[in-house]
């Protein structure tokens, strides 16, 4: 697991995740919070198909008391999303009332403090063609949150936004 942290605001900017293989050998990285990393334009150039730019790009984006995530390009309004938790499935749908667009995701901080969903945590918006879900965060990661928090702040940042650059 590699987190990056805002050395300002302290606000977690990406959490990925990469495990070992059958053989042993390390895997692709799991982007759980913040944007997949934006491949070089040369080597999309070479493919012959193309994912369109109009498709819609779900993404985890937390805040400090919320979980966050936003589905960009859904052009609809607001009263065709319907957004729901599955307790026995223990996940979050999303859907659409014209049937354009359908997806369920997890929220893997629950699952690891072992926490069950609430429907009345969740809720959402939306604006400039982007669908924003938050669901509030439970007492017990706030705590731990809290806790990592006081740890951080004792650790010395790798690179403080020095350069190795020497002026003259």
């Amino acid at each position: 697991m590699a987190e990056e942290y805002d050395l300002k605001t302290h606000q977690l900017l990406l959490r990925k995740w990469r495990e070992k293989n059958a053989l042993g050998a390390h895997g692709n990285w799991e982007v759980e919070v913040g944007e997949p990393t934006i491949l070089p334009a040369g080597a999309l150039d070479r493919e012959f198909i193309k994912e369109s730019n109009t498709n819609p790009v779900f993404m985890r984006k937390d805040t400090k008391s919320s979980f966050q995530w936003r589905i960009r390009n859904l052009p609809y309004p607001k009263d065709v999303y319907s957004v729901s938790v599955e307790k026995d499935q223990r996940c979050c749908v999303v859907h659409t009332t014209n049937k354009k667009y359908y997806k369920k995701f997890t929220i893997p901080d629950l699952d690891r403090f072992q926490l069950p969903l609430d429907s009345t945590a969740l809720s959402f918006t939306h604006a400039n063609n982007t669908l924003i879900i938050t669901y509030q965060k439970p007492t017990e990661i706030l705590a731990a949150e809290e806790e990592l928090l006081k740890e951080l702040k004792k650790i010395k940042a790798a690179n403080n936004g020095e350069g190795d650059c020497k002026t003259q």
